[in-house]
């Protein structure tokens, strides 16, 4: 299994997820696949694609922009195609437009399956 974690400018985050739920690799249903799929609003300092996107954080005491962190765990099998889905879908038109990081999962527990060794 692996986990993949994209940092994506917020204008270009829904036309991603949109994307990655139309190619049918994620599942809801519990079957293997795609699963997890989590965006968090992130802070970074990557180059805005215009000056209304950035602003000052006090607590960074730098000029950042707001952008989304998607996560997601798939089947090693999946990642190549979900990496070009998700990289076609994020394109700003810049050379740096976020990044997309690959990961291994050692090992995933069902909470629910999960049990004390003790």
């Amino acid at each position: 299994m692996k986990e993949i974690k994209a940092y994506i400018h917020n204008h270009r985050i829904a036309d991603v997820i949109r994307a990655v739920k139309e190619s049918g690799l994620c599942n809801t249903d519990g079957t293997p696949g795609c699963r997890n799929l989590a965006v968090i609003p992130v802070q970074s300092l990557l180059k805005a694609v215009d000056a209304k996107e950035q602003h000052y954080s006090i607590e960074l005491a730098e000029t950042v922009i707001n952008e989304s962190k998607l996560e997601l765990v798939c089947e090693d099998r999946q990642v190549d195609e979900l990496v070009a889905i998700i990289g076609h879908a994020a394109r700003t038109g810049q050379a740096e437009a976020g990044w997309i990081y690959i990961s291994d999962i050692i090992q995933a527990v069902p909470i629910a399956g999960w049990q004390s060794k003790t």
